[in-house]
């Protein structure tokens, strides 16, 4: 039974001492930062170089460009940012990372190019006083897919990753990476039954270090990286299909089976093909429709083996 009387609390203040809250104490220590100790700053015998310090899974609105729609989006982007520093430093000086990416993002949104970013890891570098820098993004990219008969259009999207590494005497070093998601049919499944065959969703993973003359303006990597996979599966993903679209792409996939060990030969084979691509591996990883396990296969290989 609801009660009429009003409950009386006691003031917000008395509530926080209460839950624990006390008075603040006497300041001591300075509160100007030219005063203030620098511990990342001291130089000392550390023991040993650290690889790789700064700062990881920073999500900040980022804005990315596209040759496909939408041409120009922006999404959220997964930053990594890290340095290598040497033993008589005790460490990096965290803040450094983000006031920069601030500085970058004028706009409200860091804008994801090649180019920019090569200006980032440079600039930060000189910044922090190392050597290096590394900044890795992951994000989501999303791109338009009609139907294949309705030409219905909705929206699929991949997971895309861009990694620039700059050191002030080997210059850059940069691979991107993409994600993408496929229909594969069973070959044997085909093979050996008298009707149907079963499918499973795949999932490509994509990663390339590109050459020193990669241009952004002639190609857009992601696209690249997406028809590589999609156009050697046995059938694309599709976000609207109407029953004439169903029956194309399930009589496409049944009229291109893929194991595993064929989606990643014949994505490579792709992927060697592209000038801009120095070294790659290519994953493909089905979700068994039949089986509690997923099958994977996956290659790597470097051009400059070719030589």
């Amino acid at each position: 039974m609801k009660s009429d009387r009003a409950r009386s609390l006691p003031n917000k203040l008395d509530r926080h001492k209460l839950f624990g809250s006390v008075e603040p104490g006497e300041k001591t220590k300075p509160t100007e930062k030219e005063e203030m100790p620098d511990l990342q700053n001291t130089r000392k015998d550390f023991l040993f170089d650290i690889d790789h310090v700064g700062i990881t899974n920073v999500k900040h609105p980022i804005k990315v460009k596209s040759t496909v729609k939408p041409y120009e989006q922006t999404t959220i982007g997964t930053f990594d940012m890290t340095s290598s520093i040497k033993k008589n430093h005790k460490g990096t000086n965290m803040s450094r990372f983000t006031e920069l990416m601030n500085q970058y993002s004028q706009t409200g949104a860091f804008e994801v190019s090649i180019q920019q970013l090569k200006e980032f890891t440079k600039e930060l570098t000189e910044r922090l006083e190392q050597e290096d820098n590394q900044i890795t993004i992951e994000f989501p990219w999303f791109f338009e897919r009609s139907g294949p008969a309705s030409d219905q259009a909705g929206m699929n999207h991949a997971n895309a990753t861009i990694s620039v590494q700059y050191h002030c005497h080997a210059g850059f070093d940069i691979s991107v990476g993409l994600e993408g998601t496929i229909t594969t049919l069973c070959p044997c499944s085909k093979e050996i039954s008298e009707y149907s065959a079963h499918n499973q969703r795949g999932i490509v993973k994509m990663k390339a270090t590109l050459t020193g003359e990669f241009k952004e303006n002639n190609t857009d990597w992601k696209e690249a990286l997406l028809e590589a996979a999609e156009s050697n599966a046995s059938a694309r993903i599709h976000p609207v299909l109407k029953r004439p679209d169903e029956k194309m792409v399930t009589e496409q996939a049944y009229e291109n089976p893929r194991f595993v060990e064929d989606m990643v030969r014949l994505v490579a084979a792709d992927l060697y093909e592209m000038p801009f691509v120095q070294k790659f591996t290519v994953t493909c990883q089905n979700e068994e429709s039949i089986h509690l396990h997923d099958a994977i296969a996956s290659i790597t290989y470097d051009k400059a083996l070719d030589m």
